[in-house]
Parts: C-alpha cells; structure tokens; sequence
C-alpha cells in the first residue's frame, strides 16, 4: 500500500509541476505597469503605424488569429466595447483604440474574419507567424505573446494598465475613467 501511495504522490507533484510549467509558459513577457513594449508595423491598409502615436489615449492591443475560435467568439464584444468608449471623453485620456495584431499565416483568412467579424477600427496588424504552435512572428516575439486571446490595456502614459483582462474588466476600467 506504501508504495502505491508513493507513486500516487509521484503522480501528484509531477502534474502540479506540469501545470505551474506551462502556466509560466504561457504568460507574456511584459506585466501592469511596465512601459509598453515598441510597436511599429505595417498596417493592412498599407501605412505605417506606430504606437507611440496614440501616446495620450487608452489603447487595447488585441493579440489573435483569424484561426482562433475563443479569439472569434470574443470579436462582438470587442466591437461593442470600440463602439461604446470611441468617441468618449476621458479624465485622463483624450480617446481610446483598438489594436488588433493578428497572429496568422494566411492574410487573405485574416481579412475575411475582419470583415466578418465587424471590427471596425482602424488599426490591423498581420504579424505573420510560419508557426502558429511557437508564435514566432516578429510583434509576438517582443510582446512574449505564447497563446491567444492575448489582450494589454495601455495607458495614456504608455504603461501597461491591464494584462490580459476579460472585455468585462476592461469596460469596468474604461468606465471608472470616463469624464462625466
């Protein structure tokens, strides 16, 4: 009986290591209250963005895949929360943005979920990805992104105000800020 405990507890500590392991595995490489990590990329529409030019406004960057299933059940939300708070005044911001950095490998199934999904704003990033199981694109690999949904609020400020919040955490964020 000793030694089939033995191995139970075995058992037990190695799947407790296996689940702290890939937990820290999958946490990203920047944490709330960290200076945002460069961002500069091409746009689909073409132009260059950087996000230092939206310095002064609260800015969502979403990691996702046009492949991911949680990523496109969480897209509606996404696009009711850009509706809500785009136009909004902010005690401590002058708006708030969506930037979605697509983790793909095909742009044309990129573009089709976009318009599928109705995200509306602006800012679309394909950061191609010639593995899909590793991340490897280039954005992915500064930001430490290992899975999506991978979402960081931004602060005015620059600073990482929240990571990896829920659509509901952000609009509760969002709107403890609102001017009124």
């Amino acid at each position: 009986m000793k030694k089939q405990s033995k191995g139970s507890l075995i058992s037990l500590v190695f799947i407790a290591l296996l689940i702290l392991g890939r937990s820290y595995y999958f946490q990203p490489d920047v944490d709330q209250g960290e200076k945002a990590p460069d961002l500069v990329a091409e746009l689909l529409n073409g132009n260059t963005f950087d996000l230092q030019q939206l310095k002064g406004r609260y800015v969502l960057v979403d990691f996702w895949g046009s492949w991911c299933a949680p990523c496109r059940r969480e897209n509606p939300s996404l696009v009711n929360l850009f509706r809500k708070f785009k136009g909004k005044s902010f005690n401590n911001a002058s708006g708030f943005d969506i930037v979605s950095v697509a983790i793909d490998k095909d742009e044309t199934a990129l573009k089709h979920a976009i318009r599928k999904d109705g995200l509306s704003w602006p800012y679309h990033i394909f950061d191609k990805a010639t593995s899909l199981r590793f991340f490897n694109g280039p954005i992915s690999d500064v930001w430490g992104i290992n899975e999506v949904p991978q979402k960081f609020l931004i602060s005015p400020e620059g600073t990482i105000a929240l990571t990896n919040p829920s659509v509901d955490e952000i609009d509760s964020f969002l709107n403890t800020h609102v001017s009124n």
